[in-house]
């Protein structure tokens, strides 16, 4: 599948390039990649709002360049990140009974869908409440409701925790797994790894609109086999040993967080480089409390992959 853009007098932007990937039903599939790497353009193609330049997507066994756009817009919907979407003066119910006429639900099944979608959302204390009074987590879980008004099959979900506080982003991931659980399939993208490994049965890394990686987490963890990840624990922060091995060792990637008042820094190395004594020595300095070899997460991955293409 392809998408390119055309600006008068510029040449043409390849926005995905020949990205190609299955979903299973019921599965949650993650979408990750750098802004700019082809991820809502794909979710655009897949969800009919674009047309693929060149090359195919099927959605539940129809094309969406054959002439079936209506017919898969009733099997599916979309939720993006942000605010956008809603009638703010409008209440929650009065939003769910616009978006249910518009998907041209039976009039006579709208109240009871209505009151199981806002329980679904936990929503249903504020049915009645002008949307402009809801929190940011609430606008969020009534993009879910509205999206859920056509009982799609599949859910494409658009960084759906963008912005969002950790507390409200772990109400709507808890969501999303509960309507996978329910037979819903899901098409996530996202720039939270955590999110990503937590949720995801199956993940494609994107880079400059190529798929760098694809597959079940093990899998994507074959692909840096031949790395070592060694991971620093200090009480202090190792901000001039980090420069000092950067500026000097071709590591495939370092760096250091902020954890519970702690340093955490993680390098990743090639498979044949032994440096524990080195590091040892460097990092003794800052309060070490633990070094030692760890398996790659989803973000050592991420970085690799995504770290070896823009290079």
């Amino acid at each position: 599948m392809f998408k390119s853009y055309r600006k008068s007098g510029m040449p043409d932007k390849l926005a995905v390039d020949n990205i190609s990937f299955s979903v299973k039903r019921g599965e949650i599939f993650g979408l990750l990649g750098p802004n700019g790497a082809g991820k809502t353009t794909t979710i655009r193609m897949l969800s009919t709002l674009l047309i693929p330049t060149s090359g195919r997507a099927v959605i539940l066994g129809m094309d969406v360049s054959g002439g079936n756009i209506k017919e898969i817009r009733k099997r599916v919907n979309l939720v993006s990140g942000g605010e956008r979407g809603l009638y703010y003066r409008l209440t929650g119910r009065q939003n769910l009974n616009f978006f249910s006429n518009l998907y041209d639900v039976d009039r006579n099944k709208q109240k009871e869908l209505i009151k199981e979608l806002l329980d679904i959302v936990d929503l249903k204390d504020f049915a009645d409440v002008k949307v402009e009074s809801y929190s940011r987590g609430m606008k969020q879980r009534m993009h879910i409701a509205r999206a859920l008004v056509n009982s799609p099959e599949i859910l494409y979900l658009d960084e759906p925790t963008i912005g969002l506080d950790p507390e409200i982003a772990r109400e709507i991931r808890s969501l999303i797994r509960k309507l996978a659980d329910s037979g819903t399939t899901i098409i996530l993208t996202t720039h939270y790894m955590q999110e990503a490994e937590e949720l995801c049965d199956r993940i494609m890394i994107v880079s400059k609109g190529k798929s760098v990686g694809y597959g079940t987490l093990e899998k994507l963890r074959e692909t840096v086999s031949d790395t070592n990840v060694v991971e620093i624990i200090t009480n202090n922060d190792p901000h001039d040993a980090v420069a000092k091995l950067s500026a000097e060792r071709d590591f495939i990637h370092i760096n250091t967080e902020r954890i519970s008042g702690r340093y955490c820094t993680r390098i990743q190395t090639k498979d044949n480089e032994d440096i524990l004594s080195e590091l040892d020595a460097l990092f003794s300095r800052y309060g070490l409390r633990k070094m030692g070899y760890d398996e790659p997460t989803l973000e050592d991955i991420y970085l690799s992959l995504v770290g070896l293409n823009e290079s």
